[in-house]
Parts: structure tokens; sequence; C-alpha cells
């Protein structure tokens, strides 16, 4: 949806064919930018102050903020409204397999031509040893970022709302961390993280829905990746960013993030939605390709321990619904069982045999408490 919406203009389509000579559909190529001004003002005494004017403009640039939000709130109405959107999202789902086919092809390509761009840009630059110091420092930084988020946010999460050892749990997901950082993939180690999670002692059943939700949509790693690789790219222009950017960068790295597929290196593809909302130059992106491969791996880690550790938590603020759900089941095979007893019939009344009335009494009792269950 995201990625269609931010090549095609539709809801201004309509204007450009009625009414050829307007200017372009403002909105996808400006947006709205709050500027800061200090002016002189004389005070009612003569006393000369500065005072801080805000006004309203525009710059350059893709609406990014407003597509994905506009996208957001359009998924949303077609998921409410039910059978009848079917037609619609079946198109959106094919246009995006389409799309994504596209990309994987021009992927096969990019060794060569990233390549060439980024010989380019280092004759360009000069200075070999400053370019490679300022990418081994960004390295660091995604690291560190995934570390202190799986060792300290996660871990403190995950105290928090199941008050057992964190400790414990983490390293019972070892086999699933290291299938993640070798495949780079949230939905290949899907089969691991599975089996992982009910060694630990968590509910299948919470597996079965939360890991392939998680797999594809959450995707806290890309985000914290987007972020960090925006601000850097900025850095690099050196473009002071304003406290705004960065609550721009923060808010559209997430809501991009969702839109991620579960694939090697497609953070970067989002990354320029990213840097279009902070008016950033992409002309050096390519210069990330070279070390995305080591970095994807380490933030695909954060995604698959995001959502092992989310099934937790859920499984924890869901423990009485699934007592609830294994009572029931229980009482479902006892009526199963009586039903199948020799010489049992449920209209039958009770007759001399203190076993045969017995079995259907029992099998009352248990009718009538599926039922209260139930309702």
């Amino acid at each position: 949806m995201l990625r269609l919406f931010s090549l095609l203009p539709l809801s201004h389509f309509p204007i450009h064919i009625l009414y050829p000579g307007l200017p372009p559909a403002q909105p996808f190529f400006q947006q709205a930018q709050t500027k800061y001004s200090l002016q002189n003002i004389t005070s009612p005494n003569g006393t000369i102050v500065a005072e801080l004017i805000r006004s309203n403009g525009i710059r350059d640039g893709t609406n990014t903020l407003g597509i994905i939000f506009f996208s957001l709130a359009f998924g949303s109405v077609l998921g409410a409204i039910g059978k009848r959107a079917k037609p619609v999202i079946d198109f959106f789902l094919i246009l995006d397999e389409c799309i994504l086919q596209i990309v994987k092809l021009i992927m096969w390509l990019t060794p060569v031509g990233v390549g060439s761009v980024i010989c380019g840009k280092i004759v360009a630059m000069g200075d070999i040893s400053l370019i490679v110091q300022q990418l081994a420092y960004f390295i660091l930084a995604v690291i560190a970022g995934v570390f202190i988020y799986q060792w300290v946010i996660l871990q403190l999460i995950y105290f928090l709302f199941t008050r057992k050892n964190p400790l414990k749990f983490y390293i019972g997901l070892g086999q699933a961390w290291f299938t993640a950082f070798a495949t780079a993939s949230t939905a290949a180690a899907l089969p691991v993280s599975m089996r992982c999670m009910k060694e630990n002692g968590v509910d299948e059943r919470i597996n079965r829905f939360v890991l392939p939700i998680g797999a594809t949509v959450n995707m806290d790693g890309t985000a914290l990746f987007v972020t960090i690789a925006s601000i850097f790219m900025a850095q690099l222009y050196k473009i002071q960013l304003t406290f705004g950017d960065y609550v721009t960068v923060v808010v559209t790295s997430t809501a991009v993030s969702v839109a991620a597929a579960s694939v090697p290196s497609a953070a970067l593809v989002l990354m320029l939605m990213v840097l279009g909302a902070i008016d950033v130059p992409t002309g050096t992106v390519n210069l990330l390709f070279t070390i995305d491969w080591f970095v994807d791996r380490f933030r695909t880690t954060n995604n698959l321990l995001g959502d092992c550790y989310t099934a937790a938590v859920v499984e924890q603020l869901s423990k009485k619904e699934l007592a609830e759900m294994d009572r029931l089941h229980r009482l479902e095979e006892e009526q199963e069982a009586l039903d199948a007893n020799e010489g049992y019939s449920p209209h039958s009344t009770p007759v001399a045999n203190g076993k045969l009335k017995t079995t259907a009494t029992t099998s009352t009792i248990v009718n009538e408490d599926i039922e209260n269950t139930r309702f």
C-alpha cells in the first residue's frame, strides 16, 4: 500500500486530465514546514526585543508522512468494509507482488551498479580513510542500538510482565537468533523460532498466532536502522536537523517499518522515504549497500526477538483465557466420552440400572456446564 501511493498520486489524477494547465499536485511534490525566525520588535517603552516568530512555509519533497498515514487509514477502512472490499484488496496485493518481483530483478544488477557508484563517490570525496571511518562509526552505532534493545529494553519488559528470569528465556532463543543472523530474514527463521518458543514453555496457540503476524509487521530492528541511517546521511551532508526533524524521522521510520518486506536489505528502500520527509539528499545512500549485508543480520535478530518476547508477554496476559479454553476443551472431551458409552441415549428415561441413570445425569451436567461456559 505504501509503495503504491508513493508512486501514484491517485487523488489528484483526474485534475491533471481535466485541467492540464494546472501546476503539479502540491501535496505530492511539496510539504508543509514550520519556520522560526528572530525579529526585532520595539516594545511600548521603546526597548528593542528579539522575539521568535513562527511562520508556515513549504519546501520541495514528497509529503511522505501524509502518504503513509493516508495509506494506513485507507487500509484500515478496507479491512472494516469486509467482503465487499476484497476486489480492491486483491488488486493491491497483486500490484505489490509485481513491484516486489521488479525489485528482485533489479537487485540482481546491484553489485555492478553499486560498485560503480561507490567508486565514483570515493573518487569524488578523495579521502578514503574518512569514508571508512564514518561507515565504521555507523556500524558501531547500529550494533550498539541493537544490543541495548536486546539486552536492556526487552529483558526489562519481559521481567516486568512475567516476573521470570529473562536471561534464561534469552538463552533459550539462541538457535533462533543464529538462524535469523545467518539468513537475514525473519520469515526464514520462523520455524526455528516457533520450536524454541515451545521449548521455552510458551503456549503453542500463542506462538502460532503472534509469531507469523510479527514476522510480517513487527520490524523494530528495521525502524532502529532507518532512524540511525537517516541521521547519518544528514550528518554526511552537514545538515543540521531540528527537533521537529528528529520527531519526523522517528515517526516516519516507525510507520514505514510496518511496510517492510521480510527479505534482506528491504530497509534501504524505505529509508529513501524517510530522507524525503526531512529533505536530505539521497545521492550517497549507495554507500550503505556496501555494509548493509552485515548490518542487516543484526537488525533481523532484533525483529525476531521482538516477536518472541511479544508472544511471551501475550501469553502471560492471557493466562485466564487460556485456562478457560483448556477447561472447556476437557469438558467437551468428557462429553464425547460419555456419548460413546455403550447403551447411552440422551432421550432415554432413567431405569432401574443405576449406572445408566448416573451417566445420563452426568451428561446433562456436562452439557449445561459447556453451554454456561460458552454464553
